[in-house]
């Protein structure tokens, strides 16, 4: 193990915090191999480390269980120092190949309530350039569904009022047509008119839509600030609020107001539909929500 965690420090320069971790992990392993009886790291079998993995879960007499995210970084240690000994000639065989890490409980989206959001959207007053822009951006976020990263690329071609459509250049390179709905479209159109052109004279001419006080294209650190300082504004907890947010909440929104889920894919650039159905969980949970408060016999 000793030679393996020279490697980490040397190879990979981890971190002192990093290495820490590592040797603690390395050290419960080694302890538990040595429990069972296993000396030789030729012995050391595929069920061993599965054995492992399932003590990390259920906990043993000196550490409590320990849950999916934490018991996958202890046995990625031990995969890692697997590997390194079958690179190294000390071992023929990866005996932990064989035994995936614990997959996490998946984390359903945070959804902001149609009041919310349209308390965030609200808290933008004003007709100066920079408040158009921010009304504008806020609403395309949260018409659209598009990602931060994908807002921020918008062109000025892309938006097309005629049709109401945006062309979203996603992930991949991969594109998408989305409708533009009415307060969206009207907040663009208003902020391209009224705000851009006196924001693009302090840039060298980009083409993208959204753009910061000195003409250049708008980074994706000011647009989490804009929709935070909103979010304050709005009287909200501002400290976990992000463009994603939006993005959670437009496809929730969506299925409860009875869109297919087949439907939200294409609209959000999902490439599986698995991708989208965990909102399906979200609304699911709302409905069993309101089934618990309002049915007579729900509760017995």
């Amino acid at each position: 193990m000793r030679t393996y965690l020279d490697h980490l420090t040397v190879e990979r320069a981890l971190s002192a915090n990093t290495l820490s971790a590592y040797r603690r992990d390395l050290d419960r392993y080694l302890r538990h191999l040595a429990r069972a009886g296993v000396t030789d790291p030729a012995g050391i079998s595929t069920r061993d480390v599965a054995a492992y993995l399932a003590a990390l879960r259920t906990g043993d007499g000196d550490h409590p269980p320990l849950a999916a995210t934490s018991a996958g970084r202890a046995i990625s240690a031990v995969r890692g120092l697997h590997r390194f000994a079958v690179r190294e000639g000390l071992v023929a065989d990866d005996s932990s190949r064989d035994v995936p890490p614990p997959t996490p409980p998946k984390r359903l989206p945070k959804a902001l309530s149609v009041h919310d959001v349209t308390a965030i959207l609200n808290a933008i007053s004003g007709d100066d350039p920079l408040a158009l822009r921010d009304r504008a951006l806020l609403e395309f976020l949260y018409g659209t569904g598009a990602r931060i990263s994908e807002v921020v690329g918008l062109a000025r071609d892309d938006v097309d009022f005629t049709a109401r459509t945006v062309t979203i250049r996603g992930k991949g390179g991969k594109t998408r047509l989305v409708p533009l709905g009415g307060y969206a479209a009207a907040a663009v159109e208003a902020y391209l008119v009224r705000a851009r052109p006196g924001l693009a004279e302090a840039g060298t001419g980009t083409p993208a839509v959204f753009l910061n006080a000195r003409g250049g294209r708008l980074s994706r650190q000011s647009a989490w600030t804009i929709l935070r300082r909103a979010a304050d504004a709005a009287g909200l907890d501002a400290s976990h609020m992000s463009p994603h947010v939006l993005r959670h909440s437009y496809a929730t929104h969506l299925l409860d107001g009875g869109a297919d889920v087949r439907v939200v894919q294409e609209l959000l650039g999902h490439a599986s539909v698995t991708t989208t159905q965990i909102y399906t969980l979200v609304t699911v949970d709302r409905l069993r929500e309101v089934y618990a408060t309002a049915h007579p016999r729900a509760r017995g």
